[in-house]
């Protein structure tokens, strides 16, 4: 029967804990993920009880109260807290979501946070994005034109800039993706739901001039093909997208410049 082994840094060991501080009354307990690279150690998960009187109502406020008042070395991204920059994407509760828009009342019992999965990590909380990222530049998010640049500005209309709405709001923060089966085994191919919601976002933008180019790069196995449309990546996004349905538009315009 055949043995199989997980990679070294899989293994999870129990890490420290710390108690909360004298007097708090109102306690939450969170196991966070730990692993620094650089110190050849085994990643670990960590416990600190917050005062829930002290610190804000959102998981990355929390965050921010043990950083600041408990263990310094604690290490996230985050910036506009507003959920607009994307920064602070995580797995919540098993959830990957943003730490700055997720209140701590939604959470029953402990609060377990992990860095998004399938993704190195670079330390703690924080992936490594790179690859991702270069596939979204692979899409071309950019306007691309073939006429005249106009005097003044590209126009257009009120019903083709509705064409949009679902598909520009995207902060390109990963939860999409990274809940997603076939990118988690096809990554290093298969652009994933974030970059096709981006590239879907350019083909049916009215002043775009270079669908056909677009679908071109699109024609692949496994670019765009890889998408079995379980949606977990609809669930997973924090900001309420649907990226499967974009997948699937792409597809039918795959289909519909064919016949």
């Amino acid at each position: 029967m055949p043995q199989f082994r997980l990679p070294e840094n899989s293994r999870v060991q129990p890490g420290k804990s710390h108690a909360a501080p004298a007097g708090a009354r109102n306690v939450k307990t969170f196991r966070i993920y730990r692993f620094d690279p650089d110190s050849k150690q085994k990643p670990r998960v960590d416990t600190y009880q917050v005062d829930l009187d002290s610190c804000g109502p959102m998981v990355l406020d929390a965050l921010i109260w043990i950083k600041n008042k408990i263990d310094p070395t604690l290490t996230f991204r985050r910036s506009c807290r507003e959920g607009i920059c994307g920064s602070c994407a995580m797995n919540i509760g098993g959830i990957n979501t943003l730490a700055c828009i997720y209140g701590l009342d939604e959470i029953k019992g402990d609060v377990r946070i992990y860095p998004l999965p399938h993704l190195s990590v670079i330390k703690d909380l924080v992936p490594d994005l790179t690859h991702f990222y270069a596939q979204h530049a692979s899409i071309m998010p950019w306007l691309e034109t073939k006429t005249t640049q106009p005097a003044r500005e590209w126009r257009q209309s009120i019903e083709d800039r509705g064409k949009l709405d679902g598909l520009y709001e995207c902060v390109m923060c990963a939860c999409c993706s990274t809940s997603c089966p076939s990118y988690w085994w096809n990554g290093d191919r298969y652009l994933g739901p974030a970059a096709l919601l981006q590239a879907y976002r350019w083909l049916i933008d009215s002043r775009d001039e270079a669908t056909g180019e677009r679908l071109d790069d699109l024609e692949d196995p496994f670019r765009l093909y890889r998408c079995i449309t379980i949606l977990n990546c609809a669930q997973a996004c924090p900001k309420g997208l649907n990226p499967a349905k974009a997948i699937a538009e792409i597809k039918k315009m795959m289909v519909e410049r064919q016949v």
